[in-house]
């Protein structure tokens, strides 16, 4: 219940930041997994030495011992995940004897917990594959078992994971974590005084791990797709069909004026004209642009007519004169002019019969992005 509500109100949270700062695509159930190893100092803090007096330092003897632990979880987003985590293996019972003195006795035991990681560098600062530290704090529960005296006992935990970045598929660990748990957990089930509060009615564990955690498959969050840019893109396809018709439409209008002022009585038996082919480019590109494929096509057939007429070809390249300056502009029209000549030739077209132009930078159409062009005319 909580990892919902947690999860729904960050996901609002993250449609109502402008910048998308927090929004992530939604992986599969099989991403974003991973293992975790490590090994631990443990301390325990028994509820039977209450009133004994003894040293609270978790480095004595009597109290504390190495462990080891292995979980494996997966994070549901960026900043909320699940682990189920073992730990244990060596511990103490810790009493004191008749004569008060510390009694540390070796207690082989295990705990087996679930805990809800809240991954706060992701949910506060954004998501960022490349952090090099993550700080996430973690709450749970389960059972524990001591296997030198048989005994269970239920647990609540807490704790904080550091996990700081390797490699994208590596982090090293460091966990402070506290385990409250049943008192027969480490072997010893005494009668407590009812003046015990709060800490002193159960047993504690404290430890301190040090680890590795290891990604399984995609470990990463996809950013979710930028509308405005790919808005952007389709828009510009469309200024460039819109300037192929304003090109049209410009010969056209040459053309209707040809025939108006023609003086002789007859037209003169010539070939026809075919209006001129237009490809657009890129900004600082000689290569491709919105609409660099479909423009060949008219390219391809003008160059057939003109081989099918014997006729020249005049190739103009243009660069806008908004951008860049006067002496690269005159470069990347030329290249440009270069590379629709190459398409003129590939047809079929001898070198002899093409002129090509480069007009560097120039204020022609409108919007400016128009102007990134080569035009094919036959003459």
């Amino acid at each position: 219940m909580v990892l919902a509500l947690v999860s729904v109100s960050f996901s609002a949270m993250a449609q109502d930041d402008p910048t998308l700062k927090y929004s992530v695509a939604t992986n599969s159930f099989w991403s974003n997994w991973f293992i975790q190893v490590g090994g631990q100092w443990n301390a325990w803090y028994s509820a039977e030495e209450h009133g004994a007096g003894l040293d609270r330092s978790p480095l004595e003897d009597f109290r504390s011992n190495p462990g080891a632990a292995v979980a494996i979880g997966k994070w549901f987003t960026p900043g909320i995940g699940l682990r189920t985590k073992l730990m244990g293996i060596w511990g103490k019972q810790v009493r004191a004897d008749l004569q008060g003195n510390a009694v540390g006795k070796f207690n082989k035991f295990w705990l087996l917990n679930e805990h809800v990681l809240f991954n706060l560098s992701n949910m506060l600062c954004g998501y960022n594959p490349d952090r090099v530290w993550n700080f996430i704090p973690f709450a749970g529960a389960g059972v524990g078992r001591s296997m030198s005296y048989n005994r269970y006992g239920m647990d609540l935990s807490v704790g904080i994971l550091n996990e700081f970045r390797l490699s994208r598929k590596v982090f090293l660990n460091l966990e402070l974590g506290w385990n409250r748990i049943e008192t027969d957990i480490d072997g010893f089930n005494p009668v407590l005084d009812p003046g015990n509060r709060g800490w002193d009615t159960h047993d504690n564990l404290l430890y301190a791990e040090l680890g590795l955690t290891f990604n399984l498959g995609k470990g990463t969050w996809d950013k979710v797709p930028d509308i405005a840019a790919i808005k952007a893109l389709h828009q510009s396809q469309i200024d460039a069909l819109n300037g192929q018709l304003a090109d049209a439409n410009a010969e056209i209008d040459r053309l209707n004026n040809l025939i108006k002022n023609h003086k002789c009585p007859e037209p003169p038996k010539v070939r026809a004209i075919a209006p001129p082919a237009t490809v657009y480019f890129y900004c600082d590109k000689t290569k491709s642009g919105p609409s660099y494929s479909r423009d060949l096509v008219d390219v391809r057939a003008l160059a057939k007519y003109a081989m099918e007429q014997g006729a020249d070809v005049l190739v103009t390249g243009y660069a806008d004169s908004a951008t860049g300056k006067p002496d690269h502009n005159q470069w990347l029209s030329d290249e440009r002019a270069k590379t629709v000549v190459e398409e003129v030739v590939g047809v079929g077209v001898n070198r002899s019969k093409i002129t090509a132009v480069g007009k560097g930078g120039v204020d022609i159409l409108s919007p400016f992005e128009l102007n990134r062009r080569a035009t094919v005319e036959v003459r």
